[in-house]
């Protein structure tokens, strides 16, 4: 039988271009051919997000889109198959509506993926899961699930990962599941229950990535700040993240997605005084108003958060913060509305991603009562989003005048572009250098001007 070629579209946040690339590793070790065309591959392999209405929207279409490209006379793909967490948590109810894919794999597949992908373009039909509450499959006390886990799932080899970009940044999973109860998100329901990496596993990834020119190495998880927990080592990331910093030839560690409710004073410091790791915090805040929070199964008001604020400013006074907010939950007063707006002001944040509520399924927060009308939360969702332009253009130009350190991604027609510490990749903004330099140089500039959220800096 002739080497069968695959290509990977990838939908939703990080932790799912990790996947991609693990599926990747899986399939190249398997024999498939990895091309990057899915018009020139045998068969198309797309990785869902099922975050947000959104987000299952676009994934509908990139397998419609894929779809298209069958011709039946063999010069195009021969199949389409739907991965990750829309097609985990829709399972036969996305087979059932979407038949221009030709098969629905859950997250049991992925071992066995290059058998499922072989059967599948030979004409087998694959019978799709039936999802189930993934948080059920491990014990309740995280620190009995590693043994469970490699008893249901052995480890995989290390390195089964193929990389499937080629920038001096890469997502490094910390681990998989939440533990969380926030009755918006259905994450835990189809991700499960929260499990750590091995530091021992994050460890020989992060050299490898390293040895294929990765500068940054961004931590990613659905709770950063709970890594270690389930190992018995809840302060495991603050004892980590010096030793990823000293790997050979990282310039710099991320950590992404981290708890206001859960960020210790340990960890807090740790980002913001150890050498290579950058001072920036994901905080997930979702919202200031206590009343709010306390229904979405969240803590924090606008003074705890901004006195968190403030211990991150004294400890690192560069240090850039991003958080999420949603706007229109299920009985969000005027008044809460207007805390949010208010804290907002208050924070100055750099950036801040708007989303304005949906119910989801199998989520506590859809059963509720004091449901806000569509209008309405378009309009607050405008309203804010207007707001925060301002607020984050602002904050960019009070950088003006700092002293930065830029990792160069992108070079061409003219243009040098890259990240500060500050700036996460694919969401914040980015630092445009005025003099020439290479991919992964990492150069000191002075921020002249700033554009929006993106700067433009002079090198020193």
């Amino acid at each position: 039988m002739s080497q069968l070629s695959v290509a990977l579209v990838t939908l939703g946040c990080a932790r799912n271009e990790v996947d991609s690339e693990e599926l990747a590793g899986r399939l190249a070790a398997d024999g498939f051919r990895l091309v990057e065309d899915p018009a020139e591959a045998d068969t198309v392999l797309v990785n869902t997000c099922g975050f947000v209405e959104q987000a299952k929207k676009d994934s509908v279409d990139a397998l419609l889109e894929a779809a298209d490209l069958k011709t039946g006379d063999g010069s195009g793909p021969s199949s389409v198959v739907a991965v990750g967490c829309m097609a985990e948590r829709y399972g036969a109810e996305l087979a059932d509506s979407l038949p221009e894919a030709d098969a629905v794999l859950g997250f049991d597949d992925y071992p066995d993926i290059g058998a499922r992908l072989r059967a599948i373009v030979a004409g087998e039909q694959h019978t799709p899961h039936v999802p189930a509450d993934r948080r059920k499959l491990l014990p309740i006390s995280p620190v009995d699930r590693q043994a469970a886990r490699e008893a249901e799932r052995p480890p995989v080899p290390e390195q089964v990962r193929s990389r499937l970009t080629t920038g001096p940044t890469a997502p490094l999973k910390l681990a998989s599941g939440c533990d969380r109860r926030c009755t918006f998100c259905a994450i835990p329901a189809f991700r499960g229950s929260f499990v750590s990496r091995r530091p021992h596993d994050v460890m020989a990834e992060a050299a490898w990535l390293a040895a294929d020119g990765v500068k940054e190495l961004f931590l990613v998880s659905e709770n950063s700040t709970s890594y270690g927990k389930d190992l018995g080592d809840l302060r495991l990331l603050e004892t980590l993240l010096p030793e990823l910093a000293a790997v050979e030839g990282v310039e710099r560690v991320r950590v992404s997605y981290l708890q206001p409710a859960e960020l210790r004073p340990g960890l807090l410091e740790a980002i913001a005084s150890t050498p290579g790791v950058a001072p920036y915090y994901d905080l997930s805040f979702q919202h200031a108003s206590n009343a709010v929070l306390r229904r979405m199964r969240r803590f924090g008001d606008p003074d705890s958060f901004l006195g968190l604020l403030e211990r991150v400013r004294t400890l690192a006074p560069e240090a850039g913060v991003r958080s999420n907010v949603i706007v229109g939950f299920p009985g969000e007063t005027e008044a809460d509305f207007e805390t949010l707006c208010d804290f907002l002001v208050a924070a100055r944040l750099d950036v801040v991603g708007v989303f304005g509520y949906s119910d989801e399924d199998g989520t506590e927060a859809a059963s509720y009562d004091d449901k806000l009308g569509d209008d309405e939360i378009r309009a607050r969702v405008a309203h804010l989003s207007d707001l925060v332009e301002e607020l984050t253009s602002q904050r960019a130009e009070e950088r003006i005048g700092e002293v930065v350190d830029v990792l160069v991604e992108e070079v061409g027609d003219g243009l040098v572009v890259g990240r500060a510490a500050f700036q996460g990749p694919d969401v914040d903004g980015t630092t445009e250098l005025t003099a020439a330099a290479d991919v992964g140089d990492v150069v000191r500039a002075l921020v002249v001007a700033s554009e929006g959220v993106d700067l433009v800096a002079a090198p020193l």
